[in-house]
């Protein structure tokens, strides 16, 4: 009797490329590809959105001009390695790094990525995420915290990020990896 299935069949989880990634349908799902593993993340609550907007229109105002550079908001595509694409909620990439815009997604890591959490997102953010983003080089990690109304910044020291210091509303931050910039938090998360 012979049989359709292979002699062996490969130890460990099937780990999917960019390439696959950019197969999937575009069917109005987000998804990223995280280490070789497709997850898909439900669409966002008004006030999530609200908070992602503030924060962009922030760092377009006052850093894009001032320190040049581009601050991009989700979804957009971030490609960190074949088995790595994240979509940051919101991300900032430096003057003298811009080359990393390409035509169709970001090809390296951004100098800044902000993630506003959500009950779907929290664990995947803080742990899965913060660790993909070292180990790829995003100078710059803050998580946005609607629920404490907090923003916590990270600045990577070597492959570990290091906790910068944590704002909550209604306070304002101006954070000094960034100079110039002014967070009025009462805003961002009002």
């Amino acid at each position: 009797m012979s049989s359709s299935l292979p002699a062996s069949i490969p130890p460990g989880r099937l780990r999917l490329t960019v390439q696959d990634y950019l197969e999937l349908p575009d069917d109005g799902r987000r998804y990223e590809l995280l280490d070789g593993e497709i997850v898909t993340t439900p669409a966002a609550v008004p006030r999530h959105q609200r908070i992602v907007g503030r924060l962009y229109r922030a760092l377009v105002s006052q850093l894009d001009g001032r320190a040049g550079g581009e601050t991009l908001i989700a979804p957009i595509d971030v490609v960190l390695d074949t088995g790595t694409v994240v979509q940051p909620d919101v991300l900032w990439i430096a003057r003298e790094r811009l080359s990393i815009i390409g035509e169709k997604c970001i090809e390296g890591p951004p100098d800044l990525v902000v993630e506003v959490l959500s009950p779907s997102t929290r664990r995947r953010d803080v742990l899965t995420k913060s660790t993909l983003y070292a180990r790829f080089g995003v100078r710059m990690y803050w998580i946005a915290d609607p629920d404490l109304d907090r923003l916590e910044r990270y600045r990577l020291e070597d492959d570990t990020y290091v906790h910068l210091g944590t704002e909550q509303a209604p306070n304002a931050v101006e954070p000094a990896e960034l100079p110039g910039l002014r967070l009025d938090l009462a805003h961002v998360f009002g």
